[in-house]
């Protein structure tokens, strides 16, 4: 059954946020079970080793739209919004961090964008008054100006885990460990446009961010000259019609 949304959350080692987020995204998307064609929550537990997957389990009683995929061992964010797309039943895919951070009442706002321009594949949000320390936020703001300045993608926050992504355009992309943190670039790749909205950020309630900033500077160096040679090796949009 096609519905409207389809909210995809990966996450690894956060049973305790889990079920509020589960919960807070649930309430946020309340009016997507009228008129608008429904909607489900889908988290992927990708290779967890507490008890983030029997938290989840347990919330299916209580949340009737959620489901539960989960990897047998750790494969990284961007395979599990791609597990959770490939599954996903909503022609609007709606991404966001599984630690709490990202605020799910912001979801309608991207919703509302999303749906009122055809020509864009994506919305996403970007942070404000973000809940990091310092030195996270000044190594974002460094490597966010370095991809730009590499990809031109026009973009200020590509680490915000937040988007609203039309699934076809999403699964036509092609895919890459990493991914997730060059989908503006590679959607405009494509000829689809773009919109950002600003969103909330919040303090993770508990446990501990899995990424160090030194850790993404050792991949985004070679995943930035990857993307860059993609896009110089596409001619943009073929524009193919039926005769």
């Amino acid at each position: 059954m096609t519905l409207a949304v389809s909210v995809v959350v990966p996450v690894k080692d956060e049973a305790e946020n889990v079920a509020p987020l589960a919960r807070e995204i649930a309430a946020a998307l309340k009016a997507e079970t009228s008129g608008e064609g429904g909607y489900e929550i889908i988290f992927i537990d990708d290779g967890s080793t507490d008890g983030t997957a029997a938290a989840l389990t347990a919330l299916r009683g209580e949340i009737p739209q959620l489901r539960v995929l989960r990897h047998g061992r750790n494969l990284g964010q961007s395979r599990g919004v791609r597990s959770g797309a490939l599954a996903a039943r909503g022609e609007i895919i709606v991404t966001l961090d599984g630690d709490g951070q990202n605020d799910p009442a912001d979801i309608p706002k991207l919703l509302a964008a999303l749906r009122a321009d055809p020509s864009l594949g994506m919305v996403s949000g970007v942070r404000v008054k973000r809940q990091d320390t310092a030195s996270r936020r000044l190594a974002s703001r460094l490597g966010n100006a370095f991809r730009n300045w590499m990809l031109k993608d026009g973009a200020s926050d590509t680490g915000c885990g937040l988007k609203a992504i039309r699934r076809d355009a999403y699964l036509a992309l092609p895919y890459f460990d990493h991914q997730h943190r060059f989908l503006i670039a590679l959607m405009r790749r494509e000829g689809l446009g773009v919109s950002f909205v600003p969103v909330g950020h919040r303090a993770r309630l508990a446990g501990r961010s899995k990424y160090t900033n030194f850790g993404r500077m050792l991949v985004s160096v070679n995943d930035l000259l990857g993307v860059r040679w993609l896009i110089s090796r596409h001619r943009g949009p073929a524009g193919t019609e039926e005769l």
